[in-house]
């Protein structure tokens, strides 16, 4: 079923919706099932489980880090991720961009948007969201590209609209008023709440029990 699941939600999104495939206790198999299917974009929450499936597949997708980055563990990460979409404060900003000036790689990144300012959750508050990009800016080895956000955990897909319209919005202004090249990505919406995202703006979306089934 995780081919046939893929390829219907594939085929259901626009073309120019990238689809981030979350692989979070999923085992190898179960991935390259998805992969022969098409999928190209890889989502892990965890930097070690990330590693032990790099380890098996490699470069036959790119690597996506969707969860909170320790920075302990940022010298693996670099290593094995094409894109970080939970940059989350500046000091993170500056130990990645650290360690990326050591092994010569730019590294994308998305800020994470905590968009409904709760305050047991990592991201960047909506009005620190400039400030905060005047000085990532300002790193050489990173490079912002767009904005992620996760939304409050509400029963109600309908009613994240409005978080995922306020990010909407702060990804339009940032694209005005930083005039960069490679600003491209808006990351929203989950397995339950893609299509909501999508009819918001949302260009990525990281989808995970849709295509594999619910988490044992």
């Amino acid at each position: 079923m995780i081919k046939e699941n893929f390829i219907k939600i594939r085929s259901e999104i626009p073309a120019n919706v990238e689809l981030v495939v979350v692989t979070k206790t999923r085992t190898v198999a179960q991935i390259e099932e998805a992969i022969s299917a098409g999928a190209t974009i890889i989502g892990e929450n965890y930097v070690k489980e990330a590693d032990e499936k790099y380890a098996c597949l490699g470069k036959k997708v790119q690597w996506h880090l969707i969860g909170h980055l320790q920075k302990n563990k940022i010298k693996d990460a670099v290593r094995i991720f094409d894109m970080m979409e939970s940059l989350d404060s500046l000091d993170l900003a500056a130990a990645i961009n650290k360690e990326c000036r050591k092994v010569q790689k730019i590294m994308p990144v998305l800020i994470e948007i905590n968009c409904a300012a709760e305050w047991q959750k990592a991201g960047i508050l909506p009005e620190d969201f400039n400030a905060f990009m005047q000085e990532a800016l300002k790193l050489k080895t990173i490079k912002p590209m767009g904005v992620m956000t996760m939304g409050p955990l509400l029963k109600n897909p309908e009613d994240l609209r409005p978080y995922f319209e306020k990010t909407r919005q702060i990804f339009e202004k940032a694209k005005k008023i930083f005039a960069l090249d490679d600003w491209k990505f808006l990351s929203m919406g989950m397995s339950d709440s893609y299509k909501v995202a999508i009819e918001e703006g949302a260009n990525m979306v990281r989808i995970g029990s849709a295509i594999f089934g619910k988490r044992d």
